[in-house]
């Protein structure tokens, strides 16, 4: 996302405040729906003054660029993707991003410290390919779960406000900023309250797969947003903040809470 109007657009569109970016920083974000339900959380970037890219754990740059496209009327920003720069993880600490900023640049490498103290992980953007590894990315995904990333697949997106997918956790989204889509929604449930329901780290069998009903007392109280990783498998669930303590259970077995790493938010 490039242009004069690249910052005015973003904070227009998504949901947290974009203008608190420094060139050299990123923070969490998410696109809303009017209604205020998450289409997709991602991690935003400001890499020059006029420059911001969008780092897209589950959604398809072309889909979400064309999406975003149809608000941008007489706006000067272009929106594309950049399929020459690809993501690639390690499960260490980075060698000197920290926080929320960002080390190198577009040219060579963008490293961002994509974990937490419990949990260190380096990402790093480049135009260096490397050969797939399964069971690496089925390990990374089940850390984002492990630090409250959401993890949303094509039947989970506009599902879930905001709370309901605990993206304060990652100081994802603004009560303070002004309008975007979705924030008249968001800002009553804050101030008033009324969020219900919580997300939960649960322990799950094999079997489960995102919209996965969670049990108890034999009957459905929540679902399954994401799931990922083998023994242990582990998901995000969203369920009722007043539930009895009978035991959970999903996909014909038990569901066991766990507890998320903190650290994620930026």
């Amino acid at each position: 996302m490039d242009g004069p109007d690249a910052i005015a657009f973003a904070q227009a569109q998504f949901a947290n405040d974009v203008t608190a970016l420094a060139i050299g920083q990123w923070q969490w974000n998410a696109w809303l729906t009017a209604k205020g339900r998450v289409i997709a959380v991602f991690a935003l970037l400001r890499t020059a003054d006029q420059a911001l890219r969008l780092l897209l754990p589950d959604a398809d740059a072309g889909e979400l660029g064309d999406a975003l496209r149809r608000f941008v009327f007489r706006r000067k920003v272009a929106i594309a993707a950049r399929p020459e720069l690809r993501a690639g993880g390690a499960f260490a600490a980075p060698a000197q991003a920290r926080g929320a900023t960002v080390a190198g640049d577009e040219q060579t490498s963008l490293e961002l410290d994509y974990g937490a103290p419990g949990l260190p992980r380096t990402l790093r953007l480049s135009r260096a390919s490397a050969p797939a590894d399964a069971q690496a990315h089925e390990a990374w995904r089940a850390s984002d779960l492990r630090l409250g990333l959401p993890r949303l697949p094509a039947s989970q997106r506009e599902q879930w406000t905001p709370q309901q997918l605990a993206l304060d956790r990652l100081s994802a989204y603004s009560v303070k900023k002004g309008c975007y889509p979705g924030q008249e929604i968001v800002a009553r449930t804050h101030f008033l309250g009324k969020a219900k329901r919580e997300l939960l780290l649960l322990q799950v069998p094999d079997a489960t797969e995102p919209g996965a009903e969670v049990n108890q007392s034999q009957r459905a109280i929540g679902s399954v947003v994401g799931a990922a990783g083998h023994a242990p498998r582990l998901a995000l669930a969203v369920l009722p903040l007043e539930r009895d303590e009978a035991p959970l259970t999903v996909a014909g077995g038990n569901a066991v809470v766990q507890p998320f790493v903190d650290g994620l938010a930026r």
